[in-house]
């Protein structure tokens, strides 16, 4: 089949066309076993090496996951819709709710691998911050698990002196989370801004998110800011790209 520019699709895209086709037709359901590499070679007369590139093109966009001597299967994990801007209304967390019940609905949240610390802010973190390099800030670390698998590690960073014997510092920050404590300090957020780009991970993103191979990241900074401008939290989040819809629902 060629394609508009008149070229023609290598044969590993057109197989991994036809597969996915299938997919989204139901022929493969959720945990359903795609046929293998032998399979795919005396179906489609083409090398082992077609073969692996056109169930490598469904791993990367994260519609199927290999699962070591076993096989390739149809993923099982229905995304998580990240609805950017429901999310982070203070009716949300102002009502003690967290940011992620509009997000996760009734699928089953952990929240792991939490680390709570002090430390003197990098040249990145400072200059988010608008505090001098050196400063003190509070950092909180930690891993979103959903439905048993990895989809989220967060770092927020926050100003030691707003956020000092505060709750904030605590593993359990308590009902509404952060936002909710920083406006009992007196500098509740009531700005947002949200930088987002794609990237591949790095080993230990890999690691921490369990990631397929090939699988790439999407890399969310977002910074508060209280009333006046100041920037009371930068929060760095790397998502896994495969288990994420991001959606933006606003008025023209």
């Amino acid at each position: 089949m060629a394609s508009q520019g008149g070229t023609r699709q290598p044969k590993y895209q057109r197989i991994a066309d036809a597969l996915k086709t299938a997919i989204q037709a139901g022929e493969y359901g959720p945990g359903d076993r795609l046929p293998g590499e032998n399979d795919l070679m005396a179906a489609y007369e083409v090398a082992r090496m077609t073969a692996r590139q056109a169930l490598g093109v469904l791993q990367n966009e994260g519609l199927v996951e290999a699962r070591k001597g076993a096989g390739v299967f149809v993923r099982a994990f229905r995304p998580l819709r990240r609805r950017g801007i429901q999310r982070l209304a203070q009716e949300q967390w102002g009502s003690g709710r967290s940011v992620w019940s509009t997000d996760t609905e009734d699928r089953e949240l952990v929240v792991d691998r939490i680390d709570v610390r002090e430390e003197e802010a990098n040249g990145r973190i400072s200059e988010a911050l608008g505090v001098p390099a050196g400063t003190h800030v509070w950092a909180r670390s930690r891993r979103f698990v959903l439905d048993g698998k990895p989809v989220l590690c967060a770092t927020s960073y926050l100003p030691s002196d707003i956020v000092a014997a505060s709750a904030i510092t605590q593993v359990d920050t308590g009902p509404g989370g952060t936002y909710a404590r920083l406006a009992e300090l007196g500098h509740g957020p009531v700005h947002f801004r949200e930088e987002i780009r794609s990237r591949m991970p790095s080993a230990g993103e890999a690691e921490r998110l369990a990631l397929a191979l090939g699988t790439p990241v999407v890399q969310i900074v977002r910074t508060a800011f209280a009333e006046g401008g100041r920037v009371v939290e930068v929060n760095e989040m790397t998502l896994d790209s495969a288990s994420y819809v991001l959606e933006y629902d606003f008025d023209a």
